[in-house]
């Protein structure tokens, strides 16, 4: 029987004793009482000493789950630390990407203005060259044109009876 069975053993004990009449006390056995009060204070000792025990074995394992989870909490907050990190540097690294990557559109844009600029002067001079080529083969069909209306294209007599050279 634990020490809790002995209390309700005495409170009942009380109750069932004989009531003083005109007054709230009642009637125990002294002896009786004592006895059990003995038997309740042997028990205790052993009874506490127990619950004392177990006292102590919780605030360990409150302890060691405090240490778990302040572990936890570290072990989460490196990991959160480096996702941001991993997460900045893979901003970073886009923002840098797109920089570039406008650098190299503006530059490839730059390179075809100026490649288009140059074609066209290019292009230009070749059309002044052929116009000017044009004009001189013009003005030689004309001068052709105008030498054979005079006759001056007429082979000559003397040139016709000479035989012609050897190659």
């Amino acid at each position: 029987m634990g020490p809790l069975d002995r209390i309700e053993d005495m409170v009942a004990y009380v109750e069932a004793a004989k009531a003083i009449p005109m007054s709230r006390n009642c009637k125990v056995d002294r002896a009786e009482m004592i006895g059990m009060l003995e038997e309740l204070r042997a028990e205790l000792p052993s009874e506490l000493r127990k619950a004392d025990a177990m006292l102590a074995e919780r605030d360990k394992i409150i302890d060691a789950g405090e240490r778990e989870a302040q572990r936890i909490i570290a072990e989460a907050e490196s990991e959160h630390a480096r996702l941001v990190s991993s997460h900045e540097v893979t901003v970073s690294a886009d923002h840098e990407a797109n920089r570039i990557i406008t650098e190299a559109r503006n530059e490839a844009q730059r390179l075809r203005d100026e490649v288009d600029e140059y074609v066209d002067t290019t292009l230009a001079n070749f059309e002044q060259f052929l116009q000017r080529a044009l004009s001189g083969v013009e003005r030689g069909r004309d001068k052709m044109h105008a030498l054979r209306e005079i006759g001056s294209f007429a082979p000559a007599r003397e040139e016709e009876d000479k035989p012609l050279p050897a190659i």
